[in-house]
């Protein structure tokens, strides 16, 4: 293979409402919380077992906006991005890293409380509407 892919996507639950700052260039970026479930039955002991993985994301621009006016805590929602890791030094001298989900598509699948589909934000085109369905459903993306 001679190329790459840097490539995420995930359909879960807003921990917290978004994070929303404005930086210095006057852009607005957006700090989400996302956490994505699994659970299987324990073969030896028959019992089901749950696990909840939490990931940080980060979305610019236009989606930040979007995802600060109609985004709560609770709400299902359909990410796509990149991974990306930043490496800073804490005030207490310690170097740290961080890696995140760098949003470049939205879909708001339900809001908290609600059952239904909501809208639909993004960066570039939009995919086949039928994405997150197959997603849900099997996991096929194409």
């Amino acid at each position: 293979m001679t190329g790459t892919l840097n490539k995420a996507m995930l359909i879960g639950h807003l921990g917290h409402n978004p994070e929303i700052r404005t930086m210095t260039n006057g852009d607005c970026v957006a700090h989400l919380s996302v956490a994505t479930s699994e659970n299987w039955k324990n073969k030896s002991a028959g019992a089901r077992r749950d696990a909840t993985e939490w990931h940080r994301v980060v979305l610019y621009k236009r989606l930040a906006e979007i995802a600060g006016q109609h985004l709560k805590k609770g709400a299902l929602v359909y990410i796509e991005g990149h991974l990306q890791t930043r490496k800073w030094t804490g005030k207490d001298g310690f170097e740290r890293h961080s890696t995140e989900i760098v949003g470049s598509e939205l879909r708001m699948l339900h809001r908290a409380g609600e059952q239904r589909v909501g809208f639909a934000a993004h960066e570039d085109p939009l995919p086949d509407r039928d994405l997150v369905r197959r997603v849900i459903a099997n996991g096929v993306t194409s």
